[in-house]
């Protein structure tokens, strides 16, 4: 819904053979295309791209004449800069090319059936309201009622209703069918403002604090994403704060040997010091992320909440500026339950992210609506089942396409 690029430079090319002593220019290294990379996770930003230094071109080998002459003057043409590249997971939208449209890639494409089968619950009971043969009330009503069984709120039901019919107006529809499709962009162009990359590389390192209550999924969200940033060769630290909940410590110490990555714990540590050392040792290790895992915390417990408070503020005396992300991991089983879980940590800890788990089957799907409609904080990930390539970006368009196509 994660700029950082690579550069490669190819060896000094072996000066040319000897054909006369003629004078020639020295070559320089010539930079080779740089690697693209079309499945990362996140947007990692990194500085300009110096610029290249003029190549000269390759002296080519000519017949020696018979009285002494200059050698012929070759104008070198100075190569363009390597541009930067922009490194995300699988980009939502396909790349045009010339007279054929480009195929989604087919490991988005197996992402787009699988949201659509987790979805189907939710999408369903709305799809049914279009089966009829022409539009009216009695159609609007029953599209307000599969919204909010959807836990799609009151709040953007209406919004989404007086838009719907706006559209249908302007287009002068006639068939419940073409409602469908007109439902399609007013849902997306709603949740637009949720679609929103997760970056890194603007800090050294980029602190990452991650909440949650019990059982929304936090950890293994956090090995999910841990196992993305390593494979786009970041170096990251996770921070077992979690010290509260049975065996949180090593279930995140088995993600970490998955990953390969190093992780700082403390059996029965405060969760404020643990954090404050992985911070601090994450500086001196040189590391692009630290995840640091918190205890599950119900927003209704203020006592727990405090300790969160902690957490932010220590991580803070760690490192100036951090946390540079809060996360809140919500299941996205819990509908209007979710609504309230990020009113509630937004307001304690000031939330730039979520990732919404558990949309595989839920009917309850119309949640991110609500949460558009009235909280509208980017949704980085949303997930759909257990294994790794379940956790993808959010894009507004594709989940408004698998919810109601």
């Amino acid at each position: 819904m994660f700029s950082f690029f690579k550069k490669k430079f190819g060896s000094a090319p072996a000066p040319a053979p000897t054909a006369a002593p003629l004078p020639m220019p020295v070559p320089a290294a010539e930079p080779s295309t740089p690697a693209v990379f079309n499945e990362l996770p996140v947007a990692v930003q990194s500085g300009p791209a110096p610029a290249s230094a003029p190549i000269p071109a390759w002296p080519v080998a000519a017949e020696v004449p018979a009285s002494p002459s200059p050698a012929p003057v070759i104008t070198p043409e100075p190569a363009p800069a390597p541009a930067p590249i922009q490194m995300t997971i699988p980009a939502p939208v396909a790349v045009a090319e010339p007279a054929v449209a480009a195929a989604p890639p087919e490991p988005r494409r197996s992402w787009m059936d699988k949201l659509r089968q987790g979805l189907r619950k939710t999408g369903s009971s709305i799809a049914q309201v279009f089966t009829g043969t022409q539009i009216d009330d009695a159609l609007y009503e029953e599209l307000e009622e599969a919204l909010l069984m959807a836990d799609t709120g009151v709040k953007a039901t209406e919004y989404l209703l007086a838009d719907l019919k706006r559209r249908v107006k302007e287009v002068k529809a006639t068939e419940p069918k073409a409602v469908r499709g007109l439902l399609v962009e007013a849902l997306a162009d709603l949740l637009r403002p949720l679609e929103k990359s997760l970056t890194v590389g603007q800090h050294s390192p980029t602190v990452m604090m991650v909440v949650g209550v019990n059982g929304a999924g936090k950890t293994t969200s956090i090995g999910k994403l841990t196992r993305h940033l390593a494979e786009a060769d970041q170096k990251v630290l996770l921070a077992a704060a979690d010290t509260f909940r049975a065996a949180a410590r090593e279930q995140l110490a088995v993600w970490a040997d998955r990953t390969q990555v190093q992780i700082i714990s403390q059996e029965g540590g405060d969760p404020s010091a643990v954090t404050f050392d992985a911070v601090s040792a994450g500086r001196a290790r040189g590391c692009d992320v630290v995840l640091a895992d918190t205890a599950g915390r119900l927003p209704t417990q203020l006592h727990l909440m405090e300790e969160l408070k902690k957490i932010k503020r220590v991580i803070g005396k760690a490192q100036e500026g951090a946390p540079h992300e809060v996360l809140l991991v919500v299941d996205g089983n819990t509908g209007q339950n979710a609504l309230s879980q990020v009113k509630s940590f937004d307001d304690a800890l000031g939330l730039t992210g979520l990732i919404v788990t558990k949309l595989d089957g839920t009917a309850k799907g119309g949640v991110l609506a609500a949460i558009a409609r009235e909280r509208a904080i980017p949704v980085y990930f949303i997930g759909v089942g257990e294994k790794l390539e379940d956790l993808q970006t959010f894009n507004a368009r594709e989940f408004a396409q698998a919810l109601l196509e």
